[in-house]
């Protein structure tokens, strides 16, 4: 006995083909056309020990369980409930979907991308793995939203399918030592990146070592990107900004960071969440006491020791 879980667009995959081929009947579940597969009707299957396969969409379904009950192997497709994902959204976009979705643009989403990035941001931060599941999901779903109002536009339209076209081509194009036969300028993780940056270039046909820099992102993580695309276009680190204001100060930090190998964005967020952390344990110890507002030596008094 064997289950194979399929999505929305009853995709099999090719591990299930040989149990299907061999089996003495095939049966559809829930959410699946039975005559598209030739199969008959889950509702007609009784046990008579023979091979048998079970093509669902839900293995919550009671068939299902029954087949699991028995040990049936299970075969899925991966990215199966991503199809299922892009026709919910398609659905929420159709007419008699959601009112709300429907009024959405590019826009006005642009700050739930920016929340759920940095709450995602924040959960693998945690190591909080059931907030990171959700949460991927969230930004996932920015994506799914942003590709079907896209798939809308009179003018200029482009579809789900096409932004998952152009980064297959991106990845395997920008990878030639894993899809084109090996790249002798590839011989470990650095001279990867390198390859990567002149493949982008090249790709792109950038002047500048510094297109395609998002100047939108936080100041940390923009002055950390500047220094790594200029130094790895063979900018001297004479050439990097010098001075006594504050900014540069900063942005000095900064390149120090990035060029001794770490994520200055990611070093500051982690200082910073530790001293949250540590203002939020005084505050809790004060209240302990009775304190509501602190004085500088009540701050002292409670402050955690590291």
């Amino acid at each position: 006995m064997t289950v194979v879980l399929v999505g929305a667009a009853q995709v099999l995959p090719a591990a299930a083909l040989p149990a299907l081929r061999s089996a003495a009947a095939v049966y559809a579940g829930k959410g699946v056309d039975a005559e598209l597969l030739g199969a008959r009707p889950a509702r007609e299957w009784e046990h008579t020990g023979e091979p048998v396969v079970l093509v669902t969409t839900d293995l919550r379904e009671p068939v299902a369980q029954v087949f699991l009950g028995r040990g049936s192997e299970v075969f899925a497709a991966p990215g199966a409930r991503l199809l299922d994902a892009v026709a919910v959204m398609d659905r929420l976009r159709s007419p008699g979907g959601c009112p709300w979705d429907a009024e959405q643009d590019h826009k006005s989403l642009r700050q739930y991308l920016v929340e759920e990035t940095y709450e995602l941001l924040e959960a693998i931060e945690d190591g909080d793995r059931e907030a990171m599941r959700e949460e991927l999901g969230d930004v996932l779903l920015q994506v799914l939203f942003h590709a079907r109002i896209a798939a809308e536009d009179p003018d200029d339209p482009f579809t789900i399918d096409e932004v998952a076209a152009d980064l297959v081509t991106k990845l395997v194009g920008r990878h030639p030592h894993v899809f084109a036969g090996g790249d002798p300028d590839v011989r470990d993780a650095t001279t990867q990146q390198h390859r990567w940056e002149e493949l982008k270039q090249v790709e792109k046909q950038r002047e500048s070592s510094l297109d395609g820099v998002a100047t939108g992102q936080p100041a940390i993580a923009l002055a950390a990107k500047l220094v790594q695309r200029a130094t790895r276009a063979g900018l001297p680190v004479d050439l990097l900004p010098e001075g006594d204001d504050t900014g540069t100060t900063l942005f000095a930090v900064t390149a120090v960071s990035k060029l001794s190998g770490e994520d200055p964005e990611t070093e500051l967020r982690a200082v910073a969440r530790a001293f949250a952390s540590r203002v939020r344990t005084a505050e809790r110890s004060a209240r302990a006491t009775g304190l509501t507002t602190l004085t500088p030596t009540d701050w002292h008094t409670h402050w955690p020791t590291p």
